[in-house]
């Protein structure tokens, strides 16, 4: 019968990958199957063999272990306990507003055009940099678009085919987001809680793997936008729009360009807390860059509405990640069907998980089941079920087709859907351009991962 119910089980996870494909309500559909997942399992454990249930104690319960206690933590204490998680996304979405609101983004934008003159390849290079380093302390669609409407027409006015432009923004956008410390926590919060494992903090992921994941997402996607240009045509239909939305725009004082690391800074070389760098780098850039000089009332107001913008900014996400707790608790109750049909299947080897990954990059678009923010949750749920690996390895097998694959590359990421619309992109061009990146830029990094964080010992292992 456990052959029967895994069948079922691994049928709705399929129906899930083609949930999360059709473009669906991701909060609903996580909580659907987290619904599913409860009942099923505890359902069959009327019908399965007692050598079955004797092999699994997650299924057994008694005066130890509840039947309540175990939904309570399903439907309650997972939740809960991403709470922290959570006040790391509003702070930071509240220093990226901070950043857009006095002129810093925008002017550390056209200063790096103004160094790159009159050189197309240059600028794009150069823009990348910015990008990448603007985008370790922004995180959220407002952001994105905000510095998306100043840097793409500037890249258009050069000349670069609109196709390319959007490609290499968002390429280098996602490059950045390899060491922003809002997505690193809201990622890691699918491996472990916040209370399990406190050396896999952000000053040890970037020193092991971060970095490098960075830097390969940068070179790669700005030596694949040197051949794109060296194939295309030139245009300059949006020359005249760039120049005058720039003449009309005041640049932030040059030693408050600085600003926007401060919070990776802080805390990758001395742990310092990730809120407190938000909270420090924000203030200081509205008083340098003249943004409180108002009555106290004022003041007060300017903060809370930048504040109230940037949850906005990220408020999508925030009923789908708090989804998502609830379904990492709830795989534990599954996982012993999936090992009845998968445990013979699924790679139990870091270099054929690698291997294996870097063959299917492909399914972390249109938020397959490789991707974290689709059903890769499902995925890692199997993964981490059936086999063991350390938690920094699985992190970064699972961040490449979230990040590098989906966030960089795929049609369905909010923002590369609104910078389809804004530039009059196809997204079969963008696409084109795009996948081969996503396979370029995650091969390297799976043998970085490998190389880097593969043979880890039993510290890093989760008990």
């Amino acid at each position: 019968m456990e052959y029967i119910i895994g069948i079922i089980l691994l049928i709705s996870f399929f129906g899930l990958a083609y949930y999360c494909i059709k473009g669906h309500n991701l909060m609903i559909g996580f909580l659907l199957i987290t619904l599913l997942w409860t009942i099923v399992p505890l359902g069959g454990t009327l019908f399965v063999s007692q050598d079955f249930l004797a092999a699994n104690p997650v299924l057994n319960f008694g005066k130890d272990n509840t039947l309540i206690a175990a939904l309570n933590k399903i439907y309650q204490s997972a939740p809960e306990g991403w709470g922290t998680t959570l006040v790391n996304v509003c702070w930071g979405a509240w220093f990226g507003r901070v950043l857009m609101d006095t002129g810093i983004a925008s002017t550390l934008i056209r200063k790096t055009v103004e160094l790159g003159g009159d050189k197309p390849f240059v600028t794009v290079a150069l823009l990348n940099i910015v990008t990448a380093l603007i985008f370790t302390a922004m995180t959220g669609a407002g952001p994105v678009i905000a510095i998306g409407v100043i840097v793409l027409p500037i890249l258009m006015s050069l000349g670069i085919p609109k196709s390319i432009a959007l490609f290499t923004f968002m390429g280098s956008v996602a490059a950045g987001i390899y060491l922003n410390p809002v997505n690193f926590a809201q990622y890691r919060a699918f491996f472990v809680t916040p209370d399990q494992l406190p050396d896999f903090n952000l000053g040890w992921y970037a020193s092991h793997w971060g970095y490098a994941a960075l830097i390969i997402m940068l070179i790669s996607t700005t030596l694949l936008s040197a051949i794109y240009l060296k194939r295309a045509k030139t245009v300059h239909a949006w020359a005249a729009q760039t120049r005058g939305a720039a003449s009309e725009q005041k640049n932030a004082p040059f030693y408050t360009l600085i600003l926007p690391v401060v919070p990776v800074v802080l805390k990758i070389w001395l742990d310092f807390s990730v809120i407190g760098g938000f909270v420090i780098a924000g203030f200081l850039a509205l008083f340098l860059c003249g943004r409180m000089t108002g009555n106290f009332k004022e003041n007060c107001q300017l903060v809370n509405k930048l504040y109230y913008d940037g949850v906005v900014d990220t408020a999508p996400l925030v009923g789908f990640l708090l989804t998502l707790p609830m379904f990492n608790s709830v795989a534990a109750l599954a996982s012993p069907y999936f090992k009845v049909i998968l445990g013979n299947v699924m790679p139990r080897s870091e270099i054929v998980v690698c291997i294996v990954f870097a063959v299917l990059l492909c399914m972390g678009l249109f938020r397959g089941p490789m991707t974290l923010v689709g059903c890769g949750a499902a995925t890692l749920g199997v993964l981490s079920n059936v086999a063991s690996f350390s938690v920094p390895f699985l992190y970064a097998v699972f961040a490449i087709p979230t990040i590098t694959v989906n966030i960089g590359c795929c049609i369905t990421q909010s923002w590369v859907a609104w910078g389809l619309a804004y530039t009059k992109v196809e997204s079969k061009d963008f696409l084109k351009l795009s996948i081969p990146n996503a396979y370029l830029t995650g091969v390297l990094q799976y043998i970085a991962v490998f190389v880097m964080l593969g043979g880890l010992g039993a510290a890093w292992f989760l008990s």
